[in-house]
């Protein structure tokens, strides 16, 4: 059987294995990288992979093992940063959030799970990396704050955050340019990787999506999206999600006050995105085996 290793991911080992040359019948194998059960609940992640699932959000599984996946190929191209700037496309991404976030919408919901994640990674930063973070090997104009200094910032922010009233809804989590799969065939996107997948609040969703406007291997902050362009994405969102979860297709109206709300929340919960990714860069950076300068 062909296989064919794709080494865009930063958590896992991915494998295509395909009989047909143009990977009709590609399947892929996930192997989970190194010490990644401190970042990622697999249980949860089986669980919310079938949920995505059974509501026609994800592919189809096919097994899981101990220290992985097996699911199938989605045809398409994984977006970049170029493509995420497309009007056209980002309007499918805006649609298609939508959808994942009305699933459940209605019954009960549970507590958002960010905060028990911050807490988590930032106390692995303390008990797994102290030394290591206050060693020679860290100078202080290397910017990483103290400890003391993090557990400041996340009391702040949980207490900023949590006031501003966005919604708990199943969210992706970590919705970067390459989890995002655009079929042109079909005109539309779909979502993959799920291992962050969660209940948490609409706000962070999005905010951590805009974040990741600006790349991951070369990062550049010029090209987070501009007020413009966020209005122009949280008006398809809002529009989606409202037609979803009050079922008025067609006709759902947005107005300027919903927009500027949701817009503020958004770019003040970008704030938490960037926290949780730094707090899990340095664990990467001490346990990956993966080729990537996570420090940096």
């Amino acid at each position: 059987v062909p296989t064919q290793l794709f080494t865009d991911g930063i958590t896992n080992k991915l494998v295509a294995c395909y009989t047909d040359e143009a990977m009709a019948d590609a399947l892929l194998v996930r192997v989970y990288g190194r010490r990644t059960e401190l970042l990622v609940d697999r249980e949860t992640e089986l669980r919310n992979f079938q949920v995505l699932r059974a509501h026609g959000c994800a592919p189809d599984l096919y097994c899981a093992f101990q220290n992985g996946l097996c699911y199938q190929f989605l045809p398409g191209i994984a977006l970049g940063p170029d493509h995420v700037r497309d009007p056209h496309i980002f309007r499918l991404v805006a649609r298609e959030m939508a959808r994942v976030h009305a699933i459940h919408a209605n019954g009960s919901l549970p507590r958002p799970i960010l905060w028990q994640k911050l807490r988590k990674y930032l106390s692995l930063v303390k008990t797994e990396l102290s030394p290591k973070v206050s060693n020679a090997s860290l100078p202080r104009d290397r910017d990483v704050p103290s400890p003391e200094a993090l557990e400041q910032e996340l009391a702040w922010m949980e207490e900023t955050l949590s006031q501003l009233g966005s919604p708990v809804v199943l969210c992706h989590n970590d919705l970067l340019c390459k989890n995002i799969i655009y079929d042109r065939t079909r005109e539309r996107v779909r979502f993959i990787d799920y291992e962050y997948t969660g209940y948490n609040y609409q706000a962070f969703d999005i905010g951590n999506h805009f974040n990741e406007f600006a790349g991951v291997k070369e990062v550049d902050y010029g090209l987070y999206p501009s007020k413009e362009t966020q209005l122009q994405w949280l008006h398809s969102y809002l529009q989606a999600y409202k037609e979803l979860t009050q079922g008025h297709p067609g006709d759902s109206q947005v107005s300027q006050e919903e927009l500027e709300t949701l817009y503020v929340q958004v770019n003040k919960f970008s704030l938490a995105s960037h926290f949780l990714w730094a707090c899990w860069g340095l664990i990467q950076d001490k346990y990956s085996t993966i080729d990537f300068n996570f420090l940096r």
